[in-house]
Formats: C-alpha cells, sequence, structure tokens
C-alpha cells in the first residue's frame, strides 16, 4: 500500500499511579528524520526509541512527544543538607553577635534557605519504565500508520486520476501526428500549384520536403517513452510500498519527454496539449512529494 509522509499518531498507557503518553505528527522530508521531545529522565531510551520507530519509518520529519505523570509519593523525596544548614546558622549568629541583634531564627526559617531542604527524585527503574514506554510507542506508531496508509490511499487514486488523464493528452498526440503531415503535404501541394499554375508537379521534390518536415516534428520516440513511463508509474502506485523517490524520478523523466514533445510540436492543439501534459507532470510530481 502506498503511505503518505503525513500522519498522526497518539497512544496512551496507564497504571494505578503512573500514565505515558506518546504523540507522533510528521511532515514531509527527503529523508527520515526523527526529533524527540521527552522528560529528562527518560533520555536514556533515545536511541531504542528511534530504533523502534525505524520499524514503522522510512521517510518524513518526525516529531515525538512524550509526556510521563508519576502520582505515586515514592517518586521524589526531601534532602536535608545538615552541612549547608550548619554553615547558614554559624553566619547567622555571627551576625547578631556583631550586630548586637536579637535572635529570631529557628529551623522552620533555618529551612526556608536556598538548598537546605530540597526535592530529589527518586531513582527510576528503567525495567519498568521501558514496559509502559515500548508498547505506549507501538501503539502510537501503529495509529500514526494507518493514518498515513489512508492518506496514501487518497493520494494513490488522485495520483492515477491524473495519470489517466495524462494517457488521454499522449493518444491525442499520437493520432493527431499523422494528420499534420498529411495536411503540409496537402498545403504544400497546393501551394506550388498556386505558383507553378499548369506546370508539372515534381512529386519526388514534395516527398522530400516532406520528408524532412516529418523528421523534425517526429515524436513517436517520446510518446513511447511517456506512455511507458505513466504506465510504470501506474504499476508502481499499484503495487505500493516506498517508492516517493522512485515515483519522483520517473516524474522527471515523464517531463523531459514532454518538453520535447512541446518543442518540436509545429501544430498548435499538440503545442496546447503539450502544455496540459507538462501541468499535469507538475501537479503529479507536488504530490509524489507527499509519499513515503
Amino acid at each position: 500500500m502506498v503511505k503518505s509522509m503525513t500522519g498522526f499518531g497518539r497512544f496512551e498507557v496507564s497504571e494505578a499511579e503512573r500514565k505515558m503518553t506518546v504523540e507522533i505528527k510528521s511532515v514531509n522530508h527527503r529523508y527520515l528524520d526523527i526529533n524527540v521531545k521527552m522528560p529528562k529522565k527518560l533520555n536514556f531510551f533515545e536511541t531504542a526509541i528511534r530504533n523502534l520507530l525505524k520499524e514503522y519509518i522510512e521517510r518524513g520529519k518526525v516529531d515525538v512527544f512524550i509526556t510521563y505523570e508519576d502520582y505515586s509519593e515514592s517518586s521524589v523525596c526531601i534532602k536535608y543538607n545538615r552541612d549547608l544548614a550548619k554553615e547558614y546558622l554559624a553566619h547567622l549568629r555571627k551576625m547578631q553577635k556583631e550586630f548586637g541583634l536579637q535572635e529570631d531564627f529557628g529551623a522552620a526559617s533555618l529551612s526556608r534557605y536556598p538548598e537546605v531542604l530540597v526535592m530529589e527524585e527518586q531513582a527510576v527503574n528503567e525495567e519498568e519504565l521501558w514496559k509502559m514506554l515500548e508498547p505506549a510507542i507501538k501503539g502510537a506508531a501503529e495509529q500514526f500508520t494507518q493514518s498515513r496508509l489512508r492518506e496514501g490511499e487518497h493520494l494513490k487514486s488522485d495520483l492515477i486520476g491524473k495519470l489517466e488523464g495524462m494517457l488521454q493528452s499522449v493518444s491525442y498526440i499520437e493520432e493527431r501526428s499523422p494528420e499534420i503531415l498529411t495536411e503540409y503535404r496537402q498545403k504544400l501541394t497546393d501551394k506550388v500549384k498556386e505558383l507553378l499554375g499548369d506546370t508539372a508537379i515534381d512529386e519526388s521534390r514534395i516527398l522530400t520536403e516532406v520528408t524532412v518536415f516529418a523528421d523534425k516534428i517526429c515524436v513517436d520516440e517520446e510518446t513511447v517513452r511517456l506512455r511507458s513511463h505513466i504506465e510504470h508509474m501506474k504499476k508502481d502506485l499499484q503495487a505500493g510500498g516506498s517508492l516517493g523517490r522512485k515515483l519522483d524520478f520517473l516524474a522527471q523523466e515523464m517531463n523531459r519527454e514532454a518538453n520535447t514533445i512541446l518543442s518540436k510540436a509545429n501544430d498548435l492543439t499538440i503545442s496546447e496539449c503539450g502544455i496540459q501534459l507538462k501541468t499535469d507532470i507538475e501537479k503529479v510530481r507536488e504530490q509524489i512529494q507527499n509519499i513515503e
């Protein structure tokens, strides 16, 4: 199946006193670029997270947001810095004696001095955290993948419709090209008759001129290659998979053939058809940028 490079997924894993939430979103990018934002206590999982996501994603600029909430009382503790408190107290007493101040400080006021009492997070159990984080990432990645697949199917239908229209344009050029030669030969013959009157016309000279003209405007090779590229792209879209880069290359080749057809065109309707082809190819290239 075809995957879009834009998608979104969210998954939450909850336990009695903890909750892990993972959100994944992405936009177009030439390569795979994963940016993970998470609490510091989860930083040591970054490599594992990236490796896990690579199983689901091949291209795109991917932003991952991870939040972790711990409501248990054991998650933090208060640390008492006795040495620092002792130093504060010594300085306070020295100031009291030096300036003749009344002693008005006790344990409560001393505890409010910086770093005397500090909140400290308890050491985390990595194995337990990963047991929550891994299913949260997988759940979000699966939802993310499904959203990309849904969008990819819309892109696929739209692209195939555009390719069918391009095939009609190619068919018209193939049908119109022989008519141009016939019309050119008739115009040339009429012009010669107008100039020479009743004088016999040299058919071999007419044939030579038509042959030279035919060689200049011949687009048979271009239409064959263009048709082949279009059919190849349709086949790849039906097969699915990670094919954004391949389709982009095919679109470049299609554009090259359309340019050649347009440069050789010596007919208004073929010129208009060539311009329409280039317009459609550009639309296809824009859509391809959204495919993984």
